[in-house]
C-alpha cells in the first residue's frame, strides 16, 4: 500500500511539473531555445541597434540633418560657420532656421542660400531641405517702465 501511494504522488508531482514547463515554454513564446544559428533575441553591435532604432521609429531625415549641424564648418566654411549657426530644421516645411550674429552675416547668408540649399540636398537627399530662413541677431529686451519710449527697439542697422 505505501508503495502504491508512493507512485501516485510521484505520477501527481511528474504531471505539476510538466505542467509547470509548459506554462513556462508558452510564456517564452512557444519554446524557443538559444541556439547556435542567430535569432532576433541576439545582442547587436551599438551602431547596429541605433541604426535599427532610427529606421524603426523613421528618424531618418532628422538624425541625418543633425548629422549636418554638427558638420556646420565643413559645410559653410570657417569663417560663416563662426557668424552663423543652425538653430533647429522644421521637417513638416523642409526649412532650416540659421542665426547670425550680424545683419551683415544675415545678408551674406541669403545669398549665399541656393548654393547651400543644394549643397545639403547633395549630402541629405534631393528635397530635404527646400529652403533656408536667416535670422539676424535678436534685439535686447527693452525693459517696461515709466520711462520707456514706446515703440523704440534701438539702433536699426544692427538689429533686424
Amino acid at each position: 500500500m505505501a508503495r502504491v501511494a508512493l507512485r501516485a504522488a510521484k505520477e501527481q508531482a511528474r504531471a505539476r511539473g510538466a505542467e509547470a514547463q509548459q506554462r513556462r515554454q508558452a510564456r517564452r513564446g512557444g519554446g524557443l531555445r538559444s541556439g547556435a544559428r542567430r535569432d532576433g533575441r541576439d545582442p547587436l553591435p551599438l551602431g547596429a541597434a541605433v541604426s535599427r532604432l532610427i529606421a524603426e521609429r523613421g528618424w531618418e531625415t532628422p538624425a541625418a540633418v543633425g548629422g549636418v549641424m554638427g558638420r556646420w564648418p565643413q559645410l559653410v566654411g570657417p569663417e560663416v560657420a563662426q557668424h552663423c549657426e543652425p538653430q533647429k530644421y522644421d521637417e513638416e516645411e523642409r526649412t532650416l532656421l540659421v542665426r547670425c550674429d550680424s545683419t551683415a552675416w544675415a545678408t551674406q547668408l541669403r545669398l549665399l542660400a541656393p548654393r547651400l540649399v543644394a549643397r545639403l540636398n547633395e549630402d541629405l537627399g534631393q528635397g530635404t531641405v527646400k529652403m533656408i530662413k536667416v535670422r539676424g541677431p535678436e534685439a535686447p529686451r527693452t525693459g517696461y517702465g515709466p520711462l520707456r519710449a514706446p515703440g523704440s527697439r534701438g539702433p536699426g542697422d544692427t538689429y533686424g
